[in-house]
């Protein structure tokens, strides 16, 4: 059987952060968070290729109310540019508390203050928060 695994990205205006499935897409794993710069699209067709990626898990940040907010039209900006770059298809989740999510459990698993102020950290962490909640809500 091949390896055919999902990956979340965690759009920022600076960072963005990715997370992978395992092989058998059963759970999410914190990967990379990467510059948010011209480099980016290739560092993302390296993951894609590298892990055998079939689709990829866009986080959609809405309001607590459920609206739109100023990220989420420059997530919806950043989703059509994937579109025209990568063939794979592309599904925005909700990701209202994945950074909260990914805080706490950063919190709770690196020791080091110092550490948990390493913005990338987040970025990658809120990405796999994602994906295992999508990974949760398609099992059947």
């Amino acid at each position: 059987m091949d390896e055919q695994r999902i990956l979340a990205i965690d759009f920022g205006e600076k960072r963005i952060g990715f997370a992978i499935t395992d092989p058998l897409n059963m759970f999410g794993y914190p990967l990379v968070t990467v510059p948010n710069d011209n480099k980016f699209w290739n560092e993302l067709s390296k993951v894609i290729s590298e892990y055998k990626v079939v689709k990829i898990i866009l986080g959609y940040p809405l309001k607590e109310s459920g609206s739109e907010s100023t990220s989420s039209k420059a997530v919806l900006k950043f989703k059509e540019e994937l579109e025209k770059r990568i063939t794979l298809p592309i599904e925005l989740v909700d990701e209202r508390y994945s950074s909260t999510i990914a805080r706490d459990r950063i919190i709770q698993s690196v020791s080091s203050k110092k550490k948990r102020r390493d913005k990338s950290l987040l970025d990658k962490n809120a990405a796999a928060v994602m994906l295992e909640d999508y990974l949760n809500s398609t099992k059947k």
